[in-house]
């Protein structure tokens, strides 16, 4: 085996032990720091209007469109759920809560069947002023959506303020969601 064959066996493997324990150990100081956040995904819609869609209801109720939210009257949650999601399951009574305190959500079912929304909609309750269906997920991928639950803040002017991907919990409500209620309202 020539050496130049040898130092490449060697040393690309070694590379790549290097390249991964640097991107661990960046993790790990983050995290120490509390500068690192896995629900913290980039989104290109932070700062913008969502991308223009529209969706059918769900039940014979009317669905919606981007236009619908270009200037709500007060801010508002769209979150993306499905009713074979486990975490959907388990932000349920979240979204349950924040609707019983008058905050606005719309909801969108990712690929789900209308027959399996219904059930999830009456076990876990519908905290959606109005839901709209996005069978085809093209809608989902316009929007960067990565997995459900996905839920984004949207402001009066129609901008998209923060996303946040995954169960809404008390901590991530208490410390992002309420203090974008208060500045935007």
């Amino acid at each position: 085996m020539s050496p130049l064959r040898r130092r490449l066996l060697f040393g690309v493997p070694l590379a790549v032990a290097v390249a991964g324990g640097g991107g661990f150990y960046t993790i790990l100081r983050r995290m120490q720091t509390d500068d690192y956040d896995p629900h913290a995904l980039p989104s290109p819609l932070i700062g913008n209007r969502p991308p223009a869609f529209t969706l059918p209801g769900v039940g014979g109720a009317p669905g919606f469109a981007s236009a619908d939210l270009l200037a709500p009257p007060k801010p508002m949650l769209v979150n993306w759920f499905a009713s074979w999601c486990a975490p959907c399951q388990e932000e349920a009574p979240m979204l349950q809560s924040l609707a019983g305190q008058g905050i606005t959500i719309w909801g969108i079912a990712y690929e789900d069947q209308p027959a399996n929304l219904a059930a999830y909609l009456q076990k876990y309750g519908n905290p959606y002023a109005r839901i709209a269906t996005d069978q085809s997920g093209l809608t989902a991928i316009n929007w960067g959506v990565y997995g459900v639950p996905e839920t984004y803040f949207i402001d009066k002017s129609g901008i998209v303020r923060l996303r946040y991907a995954g169960a809404l919990t008390d901590e991530v409500v208490k410390t992002r969601l309420m203090p974008l209620f208060r500045q935007y309202s």
